[in-house]
């Protein structure tokens, strides 16, 4: 249980929402998403927290592509703590979809946002046209770091979120400050605790042979946090997959290399037509 506490600290570092961001959030009843273009819906999971500016470079490309790209807010840290779980987060997804009147939709998750997209296209199959998935959990939920997070250790803080990049540097001040206050917020710590119980619960490797949904596999091939051995047990048992790796890259290839991330995803939506 260690491990999974501190694969939920890593992803807390991918939650920043800039001031450019905010001023493109709707909100529409319970719902607060960023809309942008026309064409194919293109939803994109984000991790916990919030993160919606770590997508910013697939919001600029994908609406030139003739695709309207969408991310909705997960309510991860605002709902009770017994909705706080992947399952329910899943069929969030699913009304949110249902609210917009979309079919056909194309799935795109980063770490949680990617387990939340698996178990959404294993309940809701005939909603989902394409998955693609980042550095997602759902597979491997152990032996992911050393104890419980060292509240008030700035440096160690400090030093988990240069980890989950190739390059420290991406792990700015902002970043490391965003994961340190969070660290140190009993109740997100103990609703982040509840989502790492929830994601073990929901382990995928027994669903996903059953899954023939199109995936997309996007994975840095020195992601720390879910192992190349991950991407590949994914691809391994999803029916219909590909397997596309982005060289020296940790666990948000999207952040670190977001011209080669979209340039790997828009091929094989040409390729598969979508």
């Amino acid at each position: 249980m260690h491990g999974i506490i501190w694969k939920c600290i890593y992803l807390l570092q991918l939650t920043r929402t800039d001031v450019l961001m905010e001023e493109k959030i709707i909100t529409d009843g319970k719902y607060r998403y960023i809309e942008v273009g026309e064409g194919t819906p293109i939803i994109i999971l984000h991790g916990l927290m919030g993160g919606l500016s770590n997508f910013h470079g697939v919001t600029e490309y994908f609406p030139k592509k003739g695709y309207k790209v969408l991310i909705p807010e997960l309510p991860i840290y605002s709902m009770p703590l017994l909705k706080t779980n992947v399952k329910y987060f899943a069929k969030y997804l699913e009304q949110f979809i249902e609210h917009k009147g979309l079919k056909d939709v194309i799935l795109l998750g980063n770490s949680l946002g990617g387990h939340i997209g698996l178990l959404h296209t294993k309940l809701y199959p005939e909603m989902v046209k394409a998955l693609v998935i980042t550095g997602s959990s759902g597979l491997y939920e152990n032996a992911m770091g050393g104890g419980y997070p060292k509240r008030g250790d700035y440096e160690f803080i400090k030093k988990k979120a240069q980890d989950v990049f190739y390059d420290p540097a991406v792990a700015t001040k902002e970043i490391v400050d965003e994961v340190f206050a969070t660290v140190n917020d009993r109740m997100k710590l103990v609703k982040t605790l509840s989502i790492a119980k929830s994601a073990i619960r929901h382990n995928m490797s027994k669903d996903l042979p059953h899954m023939h949904t199109p995936i997309c596999i996007i994975w840095g091939e020195n992601d720390s946090v879910t192992p190349p051995n991950v991407a590949v047990e994914f691809h391994e048992l999803l029916p219909d997959s590909d397997l596309f790796w982005i060289e020296k890259c940790g666990h948000a290839p999207m952040m670190e290399h977001p011209d080669e991330f979209n340039e790997v995803f828009n091929a094989w939506l040409t390729k598969r037509n979508f």
